[in-house]
This record gives C-alpha cells, structure tokens and sequence, in this order.
C-alpha cells in the first residue's frame, strides 16, 4: 500500500466532534467591576476571528497585547465542519491568580451565515466565556447582565440539510511556460465529495494531472516529455467513541513518474487517540495501524523484473497536533514494510512547529526526513 494512502486515514477523523454551542439570538451583557479593583486583562489569540469587532463588542475587560500581562488567555481555533460551514473553538485559559482554571466552549456557524452573523455568534461565546472568568472567585457586586432570546413557546427553528451532509468540491488549474528553447504546459483537476457526521466520515476523491514539456536541442525535432498522473481513492470510517476509531480505505491510481500502468489497493485501519476526540482543535495525538493488498501493472519492467505483482503490506503512523499558548506543533512519523519481503521498508517523518516569541514575533521550523528502502 503506498504511502499516500496511509496518510488518507492519518487524518481519519478531524471532524467527527458532537459538541457544539449556538445561539438563537444575541445576547447582551454588560460587567462592571466592584468599585476599586481592575478590570480582568484578556489575550485574544486567533487568525482571521474578527478581533477588532470583538473588541469593540466585549468592553467588560482590557484587552493586552502581551500573554505575559493577561489574567486569562483566549484560544481561538477554528475548523471546517462537513456541512460546509466552521466550527469554532474558544479555549479560555486562566492565567496568574486564575491559574489552572480552564473552561473551553464551542460554536458552530453555517456554510450561509454573513461575516455579520458569525461575528456576533463569536462575540456571544465570548461573552460567556469572560464572565465565568470574572465570576471565577465572587460574582462582582456591580455585575449587569441581559440575556434575549427566543419567546418561550417558540420552537427552535431546525434547518434541515438538503444535502444531507455531502460537501462537493471542484477545482481546475492550468498553466503554461515558454522560452525560446523549452515550452511546459500543465493541467489539472480534482473533484471531491464528503460527508462528515459525529460517527461517520465518508470521503471520495478523484485527481487528475498531465504536464508535457518540449526542449529543443538543435535537432530536427523537439524532445517531448510527458508525465500523466491519475487517482481515485475513498475512505469510509466510524468513530467508537472518544477515541477509538475504524475505518477502510480503497485507492485506483496510475502514474507514469511511477511506472504504474494501474494500482488498485485495499486497507483497513485502526486509529486510537490519546486525547478525547472532543478536543481535537487543542491537541490530538493519534496512533494507527493498516494492513491491506496492493495489485499492480507496471509500464516497463521494473528493477526485479516484474511487469505486475500483488504486494501485501503493514504501516503504523503517529501524528501529534497541539495549538497552545505558545503557538502549534504538528509532527508525522510512518513506518511501512511489504509483508512478503520484510527488508523492503519505508521510514518517514516530518515536523513542523511555531513559537511566539514577543508580540508580532513568531519563530517556524520545519524538519523532514526519509530512510526509503521498498
């Protein structure tokens, strides 16, 4: 089984979290400290969350620039939900005399919500989030909250999916290059379908690339080269609970750069996470073990003098993902080997980690390495 299909069912399930927070209309609150203390210093950490308008929105507390002065640390991630929409993550850290308190609450947005609404649902979450923190030790006696919502004996208007979860994909791409001796054309395209629920992922991918480069070199005709790339894969899995997780994947592919006229291979798998699922924005570090066939049909002969071969094969990965106070670490290691020829194996890893150094500066490293004998 090749190593692109092991990494399909790496990220088996990123999405398969239940737990969700949505508001059914805004919901306004204003905190005022008790006369002579300060008010709660918060560290808003996110990308593209509409900081300026949640600012503005939230007034009840001073808003730092430096983690080091904050008394709670506002985590915002964020991720795309099946239905097309985001669901996003507030992580509310407690800092200083709040130290070791920890509260983590969610949102969901959908795939038609304006920026305007999106924003006042984080601003909602928000509000509640710093008004746990700043009744963390006493309620404060100038406290004023506003709640709105719904008339009762209204029921919650339920959308209903028409798609009933499937998520569509098309893309395309060309390109082309051309110097007095060498022309390089490309050309590209994927379609994708995925349905995402609390148990099931459901994935289904097609890709397609053909690139052809022609050199002249001063003979009557040009040197052509070509390069065609096909792919079909899929993915089926089901979540058993918090961190246990199953699933099988198939994959057709065919790749002149390979020299595979035709692949078809079959695996399932077995994923366990150390970390409940529920916490796969923050952290996850997922272990997972395949086994499957792999037939294939080469162009030319390859180095042992096979035109086909049926390949029996075993991988383990580990992935590790963290977003933290100090930024985020990803990390990949997977080891592969045919079982019928235990000396053909594979060993990979790749490591990609960022670190805040001081307001506006961060620091990224990336690491990669391979040891290929298969």
């Amino acid at each position: 089984m090749p190593a692109r299909a092991v990494v399909c069912v790496t990220l088996l399930f990123a999405g398969m979290v239940p737990v969700a927070l949505r508001a059914a209309e805004p919901v306004q609150q204003t905190a005022t400290p008790a006369s002579g203390t300060e008010p709660l210093k918060a560290f808003l950490d996110c990308q593209n969350c509409f900081q300026e308008f949640l600012r503005a929105e939230v007034t009840f507390v001073d808003y730092v620039r430096e983690r080091a002065e904050a008394d709670v640390h506002v985590l915002i991630s964020t991720v795309e939900t099946g239905s097309g929409g985001r669901e996003y993550t507030m992580a509310f850290i407690g800092l200083k005399a709040l130290a070791g308190r920890e509260q983590t609450l969610r949102t969901v947005t959908a795939s038609t919500d304006s920026d305007d609404t999106v924003r006042r649902q984080l601003a909602n979450a928000l509000r509640l989030g710093l008004l746990t923190q700043v009744a963390a030790e006493r309620v404060p006696s100038h406290l004023g909250i506003q709640v709105e919502l719904e008339p009762s004996g209204t029921p919650p208007v339920r959308q209903n999916d028409k798609w009933n979860h499937w998520v569509f994909s098309l893309r395309g791409a060309a390109s082309f290059e051309g110097e007095e001796s060498s022309r390089q054309t490309q050309l590209g395209a994927s379609v994708s379908a995925d349905r995402i629920t609390p148990t099931w992922k459901i994935t289904v991918g097609a890709d397609v690339d053909h690139e052809t480069e022609e050199f002249d070199l001063d003979e009557d005709d040009p040197v052509k080269v070509s390069r065609r790339e096909r792919d079909l894969d899929g993915l089926v899995a089901r979540a058993l609970g918090e961190h246990w997780s199953v699933g099988g994947l198939g994959e057709v592919s065919s790749s002149t750069f390979d020299n595979i006229k035709l692949s078809v291979a079959a695996a399932p798998a077995i994923e366990y996470n150390v970390f409940p699922y529920s916490a796969y924005s923050r952290r996850q570090l997922r272990a997972l073990y395949a086994i499957g066939l792999e037939g294939r049909r080469y162009y030319e002969p390859t180095l042992f003098g096979k035109t086909s071969e049926t390949l029996p094969t075993h991988a383990l990965s580990l992935t590790f993902e963290q977003r933290e106070r100090w930024d985020s670490l990803q990390a990949r290691t997977e080891w592969s080997q045919f079982l019928h020829d235990p000396d053909k194996s594979r060993f990979e890893v790749d490591a990609e980690v960022a670190l805040r150094v001081t307001r506006g500066l961060s620091v990224g490293m990336e690491l990669s390495a391979s040891r290929i004998r298969d």
